[in-house]
């Protein structure tokens, strides 16, 4: 199995693209039911933020052909072309997906450093994750440790303590 992750972010594009693609709470049951077809893509989460979006999954494909997946999901849910937001993607496979999900879970990846609401939103794109059924046994085991992560960073770091 590979772990994918294809997403887009405040440092990649402008706020009108991450708005195209950003899913509403409401949606997410369904687009995560979509996503997770339990073939090509066996485990999925989506974390959707007005600074990010992106889509983690487990999938039994290479990455090329996962990615594509991926792409091919975000342009049919959303209707938006290509064009758009192609530039925009970035795409981390196995450990750079998990390293990825690390950062941003701890807040390192954030528009200001060690903000801490992004931790509570990974928690509930989880819940919404496992509330979908669309969370397996890798899933399962990655969340938890990506949040033992970034409380081990915000502790030993003390970042996020300083106002800005």
């Amino acid at each position: 199995m590979t772990i994918v992750l294809v997403g887009l972010n405040h440092r990649t594009a402008p706020i009108e693209v991450r708005e195209r693609l950003a899913f509403a709470e409401q949606e997410l049951p369904q687009a995560l039911r979509q996503l997770v077809d339990g073939t090509t893509i066996t485990e999925g989460l989506i974390l959707s933020t007005c600074n990010r979006v992106e889509v983690l999954a487990v999938t039994p494909l290479p990455e090329r052909a996962a990615v594509e997946r991926i792409r091919t999901f975000l342009r049919e849910r959303h209707r938006v072309p290509p064009d758009a937001y192609e530039a925009a993607l970035y795409r981390y496979v196995d450990r750079d997906a998990v390293r990825h999900l690390f950062r941003v879970t701890a807040g390192l990846d954030s528009m200001v450093l060690g903000e801490p609401q992004i931790f509570g939103q990974v928690k509930e794109a989880y819940a919404q994750a496992v509330a979908a059924g669309t969370v397996g046994k890798t899933l399962h085991q990655l969340l938890p440790r990506a949040f033992s992560v970034a409380k081990r960073v915000r502790t030993e770091t003390a970042i996020g303590t300083e106002a800005v």
